[in-house]
């Protein structure tokens, strides 16, 4: 279970080009830490992460959105 300031911890590495959202491109480049938001939200991959939580649907994952996905999950503490 993550916490807000371990989620934005992890947000901030995985938007390798601060432009304030993770692309599905910065999402493949670290396997590692997406495996990590997988289990945070219950996705599978990042493609399920993209189509079930960008909810502007712009093609990438803003930490509003991470965040709203965890705490879906009930993940968030």
């Amino acid at each position: 279970m993550a916490t807000e300031q371990e989620l934005q911890s992890l947000f901030k590495t995985l938007d390798r080009d601060q432009d304030g959202k993770i692309s599905i491109n910065e999402l493949f480049l670290s396997p590692g830490l997406s495996a990590i938001i997988s289990s945070e939200t219950n996705t599978s991959s990042p493609q399920d992460l993209l189509a079930r939580y960008d909810s502007d649907e712009d093609g990438s994952i803003t930490f509003e959105e991470l965040k709203e996905a965890v705490e879906k999950a009930s993940n968030l503490t």
